[in-house]
């Protein structure tokens, strides 16, 4: 199967189909650890925050045809192309081809990553030995678009309409040059004011030593109805041998590199390239999914924001779950649920430094932003806040008319239970695969499960927030076990003083035997959703071999793994090959309260069969109840042989679900589509915990 190329029919088309969006599916993802812009099949950048992952959007074209703003690089308008999209080899440089009769031209997009020096450390004097250490050069905040011409010769169009502060703030657009050759020294030739940000756009022209003549650009200014600013158009013929850069930075007087050339580029894009190669040569996978594997861990890299550790849960916001309806959320933000996933795949693929990173911004909220009862909030700013304030930008029409367009998140103080246990495995498995764990961690551990005492027994609102009535739901009850359970281990594995060890343990062994008792239905031969809901059938349930809790081959857990894998219309959650959350016609989830639909982080999605009434849309597959099934399944196949093929077959079955570059967002829909934020971290966490296990399960080697 082949993942790093995919042609599309012509892409201005898909768009009109559409009416001026594109699928989800058709974008790519660039990236320089501090934010991201999402690039079309047709050469526009439509999404982009700056200058951080949380910021404002420049372009948000995906979210609003009209306003959201644009940044467009194509073939002249009915020029009808064949356009390939794929990355560089082992890199996150995005690379659009465009074919045509008459001439190729290559469209490379990304954000530059500095090279590492080596400077000598001045702290050791006693003796003649001396020590140098990697330090990063200046980070370029910079966004480059290159074309360059391969064959023959195209006609290209330029259009670059920003919309500052998620399309609210007017800007000044100040052409300097109409127009611009290679023979130009200053490489500045317009800039863009708004309140908050001031961007420069700087061109850059390279031409072959065998071309006598070189491009010209011609510039002018353009208004477009519903914009608050003037964007910049232009048309320029290239021919094969030919380059021109367009660079977006911020506008300054100091800049390092006050003119950037062609060379000055290429140094660029050669430094990027170097990162990247350097950052995939850690992984010690070695199985049969290498491909995919990689491109997985580049996108985990690219959403992690480099001055905290901090990994969002997604670059993007409000991309909805279900067309035309509200599931319409904000995913920039960091999650405690993720932690132990994230954790666990880094640490056993090799990227350590990335784990201790994440590990290291974990443990501070942990030990700093505790609630007055002594609780932790659900989730984090990229910078460790939890000040997220909820709010809709109602000025937006969102994508394909998906209104609401929400921006913060509502959730950060939801009471949800599982996070202490996914926090709890996070700090025991970095103990266990990373660095040990330092005596002040082991103090906040003794602090938090003493807190997890007192809320036992008390209902939650699932790690699928629901909008109803809180309830004991299953998983939740299960990672309290996780929790304790990971306190003692690693009290024990280190020796650690543990004054309420008997406490805990009873605390431990009375959720086993209630969640055996309540949270299993004896006449379905299944666990089920809750103790109050305990007819339904929850995928969420997926998770507990893989958490130790049971065995993946006792019979609870088979029978309860086969009627999962059974059709929706025969009380199963699996169709395709994907995997539903649970029945929405029969959870009682409050969707249909409106009052309570302030918010709701479905690390999953929505919008398949199952009619959601009220909240509006239908309930879709979710990428990662589908790798967790393809994972339960191999640890299971241990003991059980028959489920190692069907594993096999389900998770190849679940990557031909991804779009052309290996990314997968929040959701499958019934037509096959991606809906939701895109690319999700949990889903990528997931392929990449699967893929791991397939092979370590397996005899058979690439």
């Amino acid at each position: 199967m082949d993942f790093q190329d995919a042609a599309a029919q012509p892409s201005h088309s898909r768009r009109a189909q559409l009416g001026g969006y594109l699928p989800i599916e058709d974008y790519g993802m660039i990236g320089n650890m501090h934010t991201c812009a999402l690039v079309g099949l047709d050469g526009s950048i439509d999404y982009m925050c700056w200058p951080v992952f949380d910021s404002p959007t420049v372009f948000c074209r995906l979210l609003d045809k009209d306003k959201g703003g644009y940044f467009s690089i194509a073939p002249r308008a009915g020029l009808n192309c064949t356009t390939k999209q794929h990355y560089l080899p082992s890199s996150c440089i995005l690379q659009t081809r465009y074919i045509h009769e008459v001439g190729v031209v290559d469209l490379v997009d990304f954000f530059p990553r500095p090279k590492s020096a080596q400077v000598m450390t001045r702290e050791y004097k006693q003796s003649a030995y001396r020590e140098a250490a990697p330090v990063q050069e200046e980070l370029k905040k910079w966004l480059v678009r290159r074309v360059e011409c391969i064959r023959g010769e195209l006609d290209m169009d330029v259009e670059i309409f920003p919309a500052f502060g998620y399309a609210k703030d007017p800007h000044i657009t100040t052409l300097l040059h109409e127009r611009h050759t290679s023979h130009m020294e200053e490489s500045k030739v317009a800039t863009f004011h708004s309140k908050d940000v001031q961007f420069q756009l700087d061109v850059a022209v390279e031409e072959d030593e065998d071309v006598k003549s070189c491009p010209m650009i011609s510039f002018k200014k353009v208004r477009k109805p519903g914009m608050l600013g003037e964007g910049l158009v232009a048309r320029v013929k290239v021919v094969e041998g030919q380059a021109i850069s367009f660079i977006l930075r911020k506008d300054m007087d100091n800049h390092i590199a006050k003119h950037i050339t062609a060379l000055t580029v290429d140094a660029q894009q050669h430094d990027t390239q170097d990162f990247w190669s350097n950052f995939i040569k850690q992984s010690q996978y070695r199985g049969r999914w290498m491909e995919v594997v990689s491109r997985s861990l580049m996108i985990l890299k690219m959403m992690t924001y480099e001055p905290t550790g901090a990994i969002v849960a997604a670059p993007t916001f409000s991309i909805p779950e279900d067309v035309g309806g509200v599931r319409n959320w904000d995913y920039r933000y960091t999650w405690i649920r993720d932690s132990s996933f994230t954790i666990y795949i880094l640490l056993r693929l090799g990227f350590r430094a990335e784990a201790d990173a994440f590990m290291e911004f974990i443990m501070e909220r942990f030990t700093q932003s505790r609630l007055p009862d002594g609780g932790l909030p659900i989730m984090f700013t990229i910078h460790g806040g939890t000040d997220i304030p909820e709010i809709t930008l109602d000025h937006l029409e969102g994508y394909r008319g998906s209104r609401p367009v929400r921006i913060g998140n509502g959730a950060a103080f939801h009471q949800q239970y599982d996070i202490y246990g996914e926090l709890m495995d996070t700090i025991y498995l970095h103990n266990k695969y990373g660095k040990p764990a330092p005596w002040t961690a082991w103090k906040a551990v003794q602090e938090i499960l003493d807190y997890v005492l007192t809320i036992l027994g008390q209902p939650d609102m699932s790690i699928w927030e629901v909008r109803g009535h809180r309830q004991h739901f299953t998983y939740s009850q299960i990672m309290l076990w996780v929790a304790f359970d990971r306190g003692l281990r690693l009290a024990d594995k280190r020796c650690f003083p543990c004054p309420n060890r008997n406490a805990w343990l009873k605390a431990r062994d009375d959720l086993c035997e209630e969640i055996m008792d309540k949270g299993y239905n004896l006449e379905m031969n299944s666990f089920i959703q809750s103790y109050e809901s305990n007819t339904t059938l929850d995928s969420s349930i997926l998770i507990a071999p893989l958490v130790f809790f049971i065995s993946p081959c006792d019979p609870r857990f088979l029978k309860t793994l086969d009627r999962i894998l059974l059709p929706p219309d025969k009380g199963g959650l699996t169709s395709t090959g994907l995997v539903y959350r649970y029945n929405t016609d029969l959870a009682q989830d409050g969707k249909s309260d409106l009052p309570l639909l302030q918010r709701k982080y479905s690390l999953i999605s929505t919008l398949e069969p199952l009619t959601v009434t009220g909240v509006g849309g239908r309930e879709g597959a979710f990428s990662m109840c589908t790798f967790w099934l393809v994972e339960a399944m191999t640890r299971a196949s241990v003991y059980e042989p028959k489920y190692k093929a069907r594993a096999v077959s389900l998770f190849e079955n679940m990557l031909g679900f991804s779009n052309h570059l290996c990314m997968f967002s929040e959701e499958i829909a019934r037509s096959g589509e991606q809906l939701g934020n895109t690319p999700q971290a949990f889903s990528h966490i997931a392929l990449l915990s699967a893929a791991f296990n397939l092979d370590r399960t397996s005899d058979e080697r690439p």
